[in-house]
């Protein structure tokens, strides 16, 4: 279960970066 956890944080991380990102940097997309 804690690898589950874990697993779904990262993905949740990972996105937020990229919406992040893409808010940042418009011209990229």
């Amino acid at each position: 279960m804690t690898f589950d956890y874990a697993l779904a944080a990262a993905v949740l991380a990972g996105l937020l970066v990229y919406l992040g990102w893409a808010l940042v940097r418009p011209e990229r997309f």
